[in-house]
């Protein structure tokens, strides 16, 4: 899937070869709060798990990235949201949410989750709420 439109000058990808990988990474392991110091090896092992969306802009250089986990048949988790920081405030991330909605409504799935700290209202306009019974929910972590 290719798209443009989303936001001027720029253009959306789900084509895993054209992801940046050592981009994103820098991205994930050095900026993203959620995944500081993640290794390459991990960034790479996800991004093959997953579905992948890139934007690009106007020379073809990755602007921001999201990944998609999911079964395809009832459950999706949204994560590594990145936008970079000289193209925040253009609507990318909210682009990049409703990409990941429409792409996945033919699906049909049950839940699509995704954890943020600030900011929820890029997501609502993509149709995200806040999860309306958080105590029917628990997680198991690796970080103790």
């Amino acid at each position: 899937m290719v798209t443009s439109g989303g936001s001027k000058g720029y253009e959306l990808s789900t084509d895993p070869d054209r992801l940046d990988v050592e981009r994103v990474h820098r991205w994930l392991s050095t900026d993203a709060f959620w995944a500081l110091g993640r290794s390459r090896k991990t960034v790479e092992d996800a991004v093959r798990g997953s579905l992948n969306f890139g934007i690009y802009d106007a020379e073809g250089t990755q602007a921001a990235y999201a990944r998609v986990v999911t079964d395809r048949a009832t459950f999706a988790w949204l994560c590594d949201v990145y936008v970079a920081p000289a193209h925040r405030g253009r609507g990318l991330g909210t682009w990049l949410a409703t990409a990941v909605r429409d792409r996945l409504a033919p699906y049909r799935l049950k839940r699509i989750l995704l954890t943020t700290l600030d900011a929820h209202a890029i997501y609502a306009k993509a149709g995200f709420v806040v999860v309306p019974n958080p105590e029917t929910f628990m997680t198991l972590s690796a970080e103790g």
